[in-house]
């Protein structure tokens, strides 16, 4: 079934969504900065969100850094972030989530997972494209006296049981997309065994109860939309639009990272860079500019078309 996501009639709503697991690194202000065009080409709102689920990785003081990093970047924000209060850190937000794992487990679709990451991995399971293994349905059909008795000496995770069904969609950059749930998907993590929530869960409710249409992030989560998509319908959401844009690479073929201290903004910034500088390199990976030349963020608008945008990865040298 092909799942129709569609550009709003209205101007739509996007998002920045930062994990603030440290610094932002080129390949986040990449995808911020065609978010932002993106919603703001088109007369949009923007919303900041703070995707601080991990406790452990997620600190306040990053999350302060993001903003201060898109507002040296020149890319601002309708509501939302350290002035829109605590709604739109996901780390305050855990009743919300709750309430609608509820609202699956009445459709009698969670149920209580006890595997060990070694277990998963050693089970002669099939993978992902990213390596992570299909989850073989282990606990999918334990008793309920078998489940009390590994409750006892393991808290279980809580994993959704997902269809044997093919979800569809155009993407707005990588164009059409299709994935089997239960083939190359699996029943995934709702919540972890310590009680964080998945960000799974996380987003499709936070995308649907804080207005959001349009969706451009890293084409990384590109595997991740249908069973977004699927999410959605069960909890009766409406589809955003999808848009996946490239990654960008270093010359030795690795996806760039927070740890590589060469592309982190703060790097950048201490060494006197100017943000038109980085807005006019990252708009020419884009494809947005034939060279790369200082620019402002608002002189991109006029003329931003995804049609414009290039889909294949991108090395930075």
């Amino acid at each position: 079934m092909i799942i129709p996501t569609h550009a709003p009639t209205s101007a739509p709503v996007g998002r920045l969504a930062p994990s603030p697991s440290g610094r932002m690194h080129l390949g986040n202000a990449f995808s911020a900065l065609l978010a932002w065009l993106s919603v703001r080409s088109a007369g949009g709102e923007l919303v900041l969100r703070l995707e601080d689920l991990d406790p452990q990785r997620c600190k306040r003081a990053w999350c302060d850094q993001v903003e201060e990093d898109f507002r040296w970047l020149g890319l601002d924000w309708d509501r939302g972030g350290s002035q829109g209060g605590a709604d739109y850190y996901q780390s305050n937000r855990g009743e919300i989530y709750e309430h609608y794992l509820h609202i699956l487990e009445e459709k009698g679709l969670i149920y209580p997972c006890f595997c060990t990451r070694g277990q998963l991995h050693a089970a002669s399971a099939p993978h992902r494209s990213d390596g992570t293994p299909i989850y073989p349905g282990l606990c999918r059909n334990l008793s309920q006296a078998e489940r009390r008795e590994r409750a006892k000496t393991r808290s279980p995770a809580l994993r959704v049981r997902v269809p044997d069904r093919t979800i569809s969609f155009e993407d707005g950059l990588q164009g059409f997309f299709a994935q089997n749930l239960a083939e190359e998907c699996g029943d995934f993590i709702l919540r972890r065994s310590d009680g964080v929530f998945a960000y799974q869960l996380a987003v499709v409710v936070d995308d649907a109860l804080m207005g959001v249409t349009e969706v451009v992030r890293g084409e990384d989560l590109l595997d991740s939309t249908p069973r977004q998509l699927w999410l959605q319908e069960e909890l009766g959401f409406d589809h955003p639009r999808y848009c996946h844009v490239p990654l960008l690479y270093g010359a030795d073929g690795h996806r760039l990272s927070k740890r590589q201290r060469d592309v982190d903004l703060a790097a950048i910034r201490a060494s006197g860079t100017a943000p038109e500088a980085v807005i006019g390199q990252l708009a020419c990976w884009a494809g947005l500019l034939e060279r790369p030349e200082p620019v402002r963020p608002a002189e991109l608008i006029g003329d931003f078309r995804w049609q414009r945008v290039r889909r294949e990865r991108v090395v930075v040298e």
